[in-house]
Formats: C-alpha cells, structure tokens, sequence
C-alpha cells in the first residue's frame, strides 16, 4: 500500500517536472528578446547626433543598436537619478510609417509620449530631454511599423547633461 502511494507520488511529481520544462521552453519561443543588428545602419546619424549632444555637454550613458519586429515594442529599463537632465534618442528604419516612444516610470505611470510619421519634418529620428522626479527604474518602449519588412534595426541612446565644473579664474 505504502509503496503503491510513494509510486503515484513519484509519478506525479515527474509530471509535473517535465510540464513545466515543456511550459519554460514552449514561452522561449514566444519571447522578443533583445538582440543587436549586425553592423550599424545608422551609424553616420549616430555620430552626427553625439557631435551635437557633446557640444551640448551631453556624455552618452547607454547605447545600442537592436533588432525590432515590426508593430511590437522593446522595452527597455534604465536607472535615472532625480533632478539629472536626460536625453533619449531612437533611430527607426527609414521606411518604416510610423514610430513611437513611451517612457513609464516605476510607478508604471507613463510619463513621455513621442510620436513620428513617415514624412514628418523629424523622421525616423525621435528626441526628447527629460528630468526624472525620483531616482528611479524607467523603462522606455520605443515602437517601428513598417508595412514591408517584418524585422528591422532600431538605435537607441540614453545620454546625460554633464553637471558644470567650476573653474577658477
């Protein structure tokens, strides 16, 4: 009897083991994952933006190419530190229709909306500054649909204002 019940335990925790492997490997495929674009498109536009937000007194604190279906977001989640002057830029492919950025904060309280078309005066490009209330997790979705392709590049960078140095005279 007791062994017959140690069987149909045994039995039942192997199934349930290998439902949830099935389960783990079946939701990885269901997965976007992020992954960067082998070479950079965008990478004459990229410098060109670094020149200016430098000149600014802009330093870059992250940056990355990265592959993007076409209608779905990449989110990405940031440290920002209260009262910094930030500026974020996404670089769309240029034959895509429409682009957008959401920025949410902890709180999931969405606190930047961008949004591009294909034709406007900006472009593929959207910039925005942005100063964060709390020192806090953000996480940005920037978005690209294209009619034509399915997977595309996207480029996005978190830069921040330098803070001022007092030199003596």
């Amino acid at each position: 009897m007791l062994r017959t019940f140690l069987c149909k335990i045994l039995l039942l925790t192997l199934c349930v083991a290998i439902s949830n492997t099935l389960l783990a490997q079946k939701n990885d495929k269901d997965l976007i994952k992020q992954q960067s674009c082998e070479g950079n498109p965008y990478q004459k536009t990229v410098d060109s933006l670094k020149q200016v937000f430098s000149a600014a007194g802009f330093s870059v604190l992250r940056e990355a190419s990265m592959q993007m279906e076409s209608e779905y977001e990449m989110p990405i989640i940031l440290p920002m530190t209260q009262g910094t002057l930030y500026q974020f830029v996404f670089i769309g492919d240029p034959t895509s229709k429409l682009y957008e950025v959401r920025m949410f904060d902890y709180n999931e309280r969405q606190v930047v909306y961008k949004k591009n078309q294909w034709g406007d005066v900006d472009g593929n490009i959207i910039s925005y500054s942005y100063v964060p209330q709390f020192s806090e997790y953000h996480m940005i979705k920037p978005v690209q649909v294209n009619k034509t392709k399915k997977k595309m590049c996207g480029y996005v960078m978190l830069l921040k204002k330098n803070a001022p140095t007092n030199q003596p005279q």
